[in-house]
């Protein structure tokens, strides 16, 4: 379906402000080499078990507002005006088109769909893979309200079976308020196609998250862009960013930021606290399966931001957060 009431709509798709540099052929084929031949370095997967904590019912219904669960990459479970939400949820063993293939899974998520609450709405950034699981949604889809999408990614979940009254589809800077919180679909620095024929079919977003007392961001996927400081002097200050940091090479940095990036984004932002995500849970870069963790700690302490990595599963309260714990040393 084409958008052609959208800004960021164009003859190719949805766009980017900043149109991302393409590879050449050549490094294009480098590229695809070292993923599929075997170019990848030693310790992009954990030699052992990565330490993951078990989320229970009973956990979630005494929770305080304003707790945070990161289940793994990119899924966050929020707890807010005492309802919960969802972001782009990924429960499947691969984030690939097929489950005996592609990036597989460090660590099972600390709880299972079944386990999950009700939940208020499911929040997506864009339709790759590791964001959008197809499997998932549809085993949501009998206990979630209403799920919000950037444009065209709806489509695709109405396509999957999820009933049309049940999808909210925003360009960027529209917002929708539900069960008194309000959610601002924000621009980001990204793609999107889940085949070789549908590249920036849908578009891409970041979004903003706003209860009564708390402000969050959360990225998705993104490089490094001007939009941070928009977004920041529009809608900031921020109580806790939850910023990707992950999956990262400077051969795609215009679509997926590198850890300085990541800070620069952070205080771009006006955030308080920050929360790496899109890490330590599966492998789909070149460096080492700890390095986005391990690097964005080190600039953080220089730069004296406050930061926060709890382990998967682990409870965070925004309000009274966690400092650092480096728990990705003791793999």
């Amino acid at each position: 379906m084409a958008y052609p009431q959208s800004p960021q709509f164009g003859e190719d798709g949805f766009q980017n402000v900043r149109k991302p540099r393409p590879l050449g052929w050549r490094q294009t084929g480098k590229l695809w080499w070292d993923f599929l031949i075997g170019g990848k370095p030693a310790g992009t997967v954990p030699a052992g078990t990565i330490p993951v904590q078990a989320v229970t019912a009973a956990q979630l219904d005494h929770a305080a507002d304003g707790t945070l669960y990161r289940l793994g990459h990119s899924t966050v479970l929020m707890k807010l005006d005492g309802r919960f939400w969802l972001t782009d949820p990924v429960f499947s063993e691969r984030a690939s088109p097929v489950q005996w293939a592609g990036p597989k899974r460090f660590h099972a998520p600390p709880l299972t769909i079944e386990q999950l609450p009700h939940l208020s709405a499911v929040v997506l950034s864009h339709d790759h893979y590791d964001h959008l699981d197809r499997d998932a949604v549809r085993a949501l889809a009998a206990k979630t309200d209403v799920f919000l999408t950037p444009l065209g990614v709806g489509d695709r979940l109405v396509r999957w079976g999820v009933p049309r009254e049940k999808v909210r589809q925003l360009d960027w800077w529209g917002d929708v308020a539900l069960q008194g919180v309000r959610f601002t679909a924000t621009p980001s620095q990204h793609f999107s196609g889940r085949t070789p024929f549908d590249r920036n079919a849908t578009l891409w977003a970041s979004w903003v998250i706003e209860s009564d007392d708390l402000r969050v961001f959360f990225s998705g996927d993104t490089g490094y862009f001007d939009g941070f400081r928009t977004i920041g002097e529009r809608m900031g200050p921020f109580d806790i960013t939850l910023l990707e940091c992950g999956a990262y090479d400077r051969r795609w940095q215009d679509v997926h930021m590198l850890p300085e990036q990541t800070l620069q984004a952070h205080l771009d932002l006006r955030g308080k606290w920050l929360l790496p995500i899109h890490n330590s849970t599966f492998d789909l870069a070149f460096h080492g399966w700890s390095e986005p963790m391990e690097t964005l700690y080190t600039l953080s302490r220089r730069a004296g931001v406050d930061i926060t990595t709890p382990v998967i599963g682990q409870p965070l309260v925004v309000r009274q957060p966690e400092g650092t714990h480096p728990w990705w040393r003791s793999e």
